[in-house]
């Protein structure tokens, strides 16, 4: 996946000027504070030059994940369309930029962010969405409900006693489908696996990856999470100090609703394993287990089905 050229061409605006060798330390110093999951009491995004590492090191990927997560709940609720979104921990706006390439009407947002520096960037940036009221703040405020409310990568950011109250605000500011993105990693999943509990219990109904309500049926050392493929640019390769021109976003999420809608039967939870005239699809299924299933060329369109299947895809 890459950015929409607006986007990109936003981002390659806010790094100008900057020389790559800052940039990349900078990306090394903020990819380091995300992967300790480091809570000192300051912000990740403390100043302009940690923003716009942001941007060239983290922008991409983060993007990535919640297009490719929003695409899956329009493909599953193909008569939600919203109207507003309401996005706690906004970063940049990345959550905006991916929700409108999902749904063009959307009309209205409102974005909270805490860093001072990343937001100036993304109200600079969103200058280019037109036809949007658009509001940005550094704290939650008494603003109406959103249609969507989004918070992505933000609970590991907060102490464990702060994510409940932040979760049951968020859900009664939900006017229709509440999205948490949370890094895919085991401890991204218990997070996630919390969430979804506490949103189960206060009457919200699953609309994605779960096809199911029922306990989460992996064991670790096991944990659910997907992946995304992103493309780097030249700025994006020099922040990160890499060769490859690619990397994989993991991440978890999960989408809740206040309507009840139909569910896949199943969901691909793994890489499929293919062979000559086979595939194993490990799925996670409507009856709440989570088991490999081979299929074979002797299942005609089943078996063509499985092939097209990728890791992450509703069946």
């Amino acid at each position: 996946m890459e950015l929409p050229p607006a986007l990109r061409q936003a981002v390659d605006a806010a790094l100008e000027g900057v020389p790559p060798a800052e940039l990349a330390r900078a990306s090394q110093a903020l990819s380091a504070r995300y992967r300790s999951e480091l809570r000192d009491g300051r912000l990740h995004l403390a100043d302009d030059l940690a923003a716009r590492a942001y941007l060239a090191a983290r922008l991409p990927a983060t993007y990535a994940a919640l297009r490719s997560v929003l695409g899956e709940i329009a493909a599953l609720r193909p008569d939600f369309g919203p109207r507003s979104l309401f996005d706690f921990g906004a970063g940049p706006g990345t959550a905006l930029w991916a929700a409108r390439d999902c749904w063009p009407d959307l009309a209205s947002a409102a974005l909270i962010e805490a860093s001072a520096p990343i937001r100036a960037w993304g109200e600079r940036m969103a200058a280019g969405h037109t036809g949007l009221a658009l509001s940005w703040s550094d704290a939650l405020v008494d603003s109406g409900p959103g249609d969507l409310v989004t918070l992505s990568y933000v609970l590991d950011e907060l102490e464990p006693e702060a994510r409940n109250a932040l979760i049951d605000r968020l859900w009664a500011l939900t006017d229709d489908t509440l999205l948490i993105v949370e890094p895919g990693t085991p401890a991204g999943w218990q997070r996630t696996l919390a969430a979804r509990a506490r949103l189960l219990s206060a009457g919200a109904h699953l609309v994605a990856p779960c096809p199911h309500a029922h306990v989460c049926p992996l064991q670790a050392p096991d944990w659910c999470h997907f992946s995304r493929r992103v493309a780097r640019s030249r700025t994006h390769l020099q922040a990160k100090d890499a060769a490859v021109p690619w990397e994989d976003e993991k991440f978890i999420y999960i989408a809740v609703s206040r309507f009840a809608g139909a569910a896949p039967a199943a969901r691909v939870i793994a890489p499929p394993r293919k062979g000559s005239g086979k595939v194993e699809l490990k799925l996670c299924r409507d009856d709440g287990t989570a088991v490999p299933q081979l299929f074979t060329r002797r299942e005609g369109e089943r078996f063509k089905q499985a092939r097209r299947a990728d890791w992450g895809d509703a069946l």
